[in-house]
């Protein structure tokens, strides 16, 4: 077992596309980060294969601030201890509706349930009018690929310097945002179809790289896009940074938790 790094952050993002929440703690499960991205808005003029509205078409989503009503009963489930002690450790119970209910800080200053209808509204203003909303919910991250994305701070400094300009690492909306051993930009590609253990039990299988979009060239605090961002991406790093995995062994983890390789 080899030391590959720590974790410098963890975040979610309990409305997807909408801003993300940093963590002192996340239980990682299954389905991914417990609240992570569990909300979300459906298209009817999205794909069939990419169904949701995103600040692709909605920049000012990245500007909505959702909130757990309840934040307690939103950082793992109710009975996770008991599960665990059970034989080899059982599933515990994701919360219900009511555990998990949002409210969103609009970029105005209002506070509107997340199925209130005069959200739905507000997230319409200004994009095509054939567009029309519904509200989803899952126990299961609603993620683009995988469960799990993790970025290291040195992919974003080396962007950084190569781009001329500062980036926020929330432009990448990763869960896990880690400090490598090696210091190198992209050394997280090295982990590509192999295994990590995070913290003292939880295991992830790190299943590709992540191909990016115009997500990353928004500013995460005004939503100005800087497409130099993408292009730069695309024409030195495939248009991948970052990387995605798949959760094998559930558990909690916390900042400066230690990142080993097992193979």
């Amino acid at each position: 077992m080899q030391i590959v790094g720590k974790i410098e952050s963890l975040w979610r993002y309990p409305v997807k596309s909408m801003r993300g929440e940093e963590l002192q703690e996340a239980f990682v499960g299954f389905p991914g980060v417990y609240g992570d991205r569990i909300h979300a808005f459906r298209s009817s003029a999205a794909s069939i294969g990419f169904p949701w509205l995103t600040a692709r078409e909605q920049e000012a989503m990245l500007l909505y601030r959702p909130h757990y009503r309840h934040p307690e009963r939103a950082l793992e489930p109710s009975n996770l201890t008991e599960a665990e002690a059970i034989g080899s450790g059982l599933n515990p119970v994701y919360g219900d509706s009511s555990d998990l209910m949002i409210d969103v800080e609009t970029p105005a200053g209002e506070r509107l349930a997340i199925d209130d209808p005069r959200l739905m509204s507000m997230l319409l203003e200004g994009v095509r009018d054939r567009h029309r909303l519904t509200l989803l919910r899952s126990d299961r991250s609603m993620t683009d690929c995988r469960p799990i994305s993790i970025f290291s701070i040195q992919t974003v400094r080396q962007l950084s310097k190569e781009l001329g300009t500062e980036l926020d690492k929330r432009r990448f909306r990763a869960n896990i945002y880690v400090e490598l051993e090696s210091g190198a930009g992209f050394g997280e590609d090295e982990f590509v179809s192999r295994t990590l253990q995070i913290g003292p039990k939880t295991t992830i299988a790190v299943v590709n790289r992540d191909s990016r979009c115009k997500m990353i060239t928004l500013d995460p605090d005004t939503a100005q896009a800087n497409p130099e961002v993408m292009r730069r991406l695309a024409r030195d790093h495939e248009g991948k940074a970052g990387i995605y995995g798949v959760v094998l062994v559930e558990g909690t983890i916390r900042p400066n938790d230690e990142i080993a390789l097992l193979d």
